[in-house]
């Protein structure tokens, strides 16, 4: 992986920090140490292509379903909180208030309404891999979407399969092959491309001189997959699709602020990434995983809310519309949501605190049945009443959605054990 830092920082109620960052992914099929160019010849001589992707938004700090997705207007003042629903466009589909341009084009989206499988922590680890971070510690975690895609499907038109803005995750029981790498040069993609390519090969090869004696001692294969990882980032800044994809100045004026409003700072600011995510997946990225925003909301959560709602309401509506003017939508599924939902009952601070026991998520594109609510929470959005939907059937839709069936495929863990991908591995029904 190429990493580029930012150096905002944060942080959730448990203490857990926040880093911004963006990590490419630049991994293997999982057979042999296939460097870019491998993959690429590979790619030409089977022709084994494909144009489907996912973009994975994480809203890091658990948010509040009741005020978002699922409101409940004639709960009690202690549950229903300030926020009123607003009409969509598809009858009987009602969201936030603070959702005006998303409530236009409501048939290209479902929502979430009874999501259940939370684990409560505060780790993008259930909206990326499904599982709680702690799960499968005895052979190395559990794996990030984006690099399970990374190796059953690998590189495709030359740029990395796995980018990650701002969401740190490991590629767990995947092993070495799909760990997080980061070179020295790697501050920015945008000045690794105009750094000579003679003099960025040759600081490779040095580094893999450096390791050599130690390498012919190590049992695990670490230093074999470091080597590897040098030569993947070498050859994604070397082909510059990815540090073009990267850069917005490319981009018109008229095309930003159709994600930022113009504004140069604040949430409006962030929705670059929204746009950051658009032109990864028309290079050719396969599955961009991003944070927006800070959910942590145990107190004054509906001034945040108020504050980050329209912001993301202009960002995910610039996204959703531009893919579709594109003819991407059909190709590139999106998910919204987060770790976790908030508490039913407003606490003394104006604020809901973890309720890990159902949440909501939204999903456009991937060729989804939008236009509907699945599931259905009870009347103070406490608990799943109707149709619960586990968090795993909501990945087993992304991996379907561009071509892993979750019902058959199996990867070999680092025990020698066939395992799937997740336990419950259906996709939506109502959706596919």
């Amino acid at each position: 992986m190429l990493r580029v830092v930012d150096k905002r920082t944060g942080g959730y109620c448990d203490g857990v920090s926040r880093r911004s960052f963006l990590t490419v992914g630049a991994m293997g099929l999982g057979f042999g140490s296939l460097t870019m160019a491998d993959m690429l010849r590979l790619e030409a001589a089977t022709g084994a292509k494909s144009a489907k992707s996912i973009i994975n938004v994480h809203l890091g700090g658990g948010p509040s379903h009741q005020d978002m997705w699922d409101l409940k207007p004639n709960a009690a003042v202690e549950y229903r909180g300030d926020f009123n629903p607003i009409k969509t466009n598809v009858p009987g589909l009602e969201i936030c208030e603070h959702f005006p341009t998303l409530a236009t084009m409501a048939e290209k989206f479902a929502v979430i309404r009874a999501l259940v499988g939370s684990v409560n922590e505060h780790s993008p680890s259930t909206t990326q891999t499904g599982y709680g971070q702690r799960e499968f510690n005895s052979i190395g975690g559990p794996p990030a979407i984006g690099s399970v895609i990374s190796k059953l499907q690998g590189f495709n038109n030359g740029v990395a399969p796995f980018v990650s803005d701002g969401v740190s995750m490991k590629p767990g029981y995947l092993g070495p092959k799909f760990k997080a790498f980061s070179p020295t040069e790697a501050q920015s993609m945008l000045q690794l491309k105009h750094i000579d390519s003679d003099r960025l090969t040759n600081r490779a090869n040095l580094l893999k001189s450096v390791d050599s004696i130690r390498r012919e001692a190590d049992a695990s294969g670490q230093f074999t997959a470091a080597d590897s990882f040098t030569q993947q980032a070498v050859d994604v800044v070397l082909s510059g699709k990815m540090s073009d994809a990267l850069d917005l100045n490319k981009e018109t004026d008229e095309i930003r602020r159709r994600y930022t409003g113009g504004q140069t700072s604040g949430r409006y600011r962030d929705n670059e990434r929204f746009l950051r995510a658009r032109r990864l997946v028309e290079a050719g990225v396969r599955c961009v995983s991003l944070s927006w925003g800070g959910w942590d909301t145990h107190g004054n959560n509906f001034k945040s809310l108020k504050d980050q709602l329209p912001a993301l309401d202009r960002g995910l509506s610039a996204l959703i519309t531009e893919l579709d003017e594109r003819g991407m939508l059909n190709d590139v599924t999106i998910a919204v949501w987060g770790e976790f939902g908030r508490t039913p009952r407003v606490n003394s601070g104006g604020g809901r605190d973890h309720w890990p026991k159902v949440a909501a998520a939204f999903l456009a594109g991937g060729g989804i049945r939008g236009g509907q609510a699945v599931g259905e929470s009870d009347r103070i959005a406490g608990e799943a009443q109707n149709r619960p939907v586990h968090v795993h059937e909501v990945i087993a839709t992304l991996y379907n959605n561009v071509g892993i069936d979750t019902r058959t495929t199996q990867i070999i863990d680092p025990a020698g054990r066939p395992r799937y991908l997740l336990e419950h591995r259906e996709p939506i029904r109502e959706l596919v």
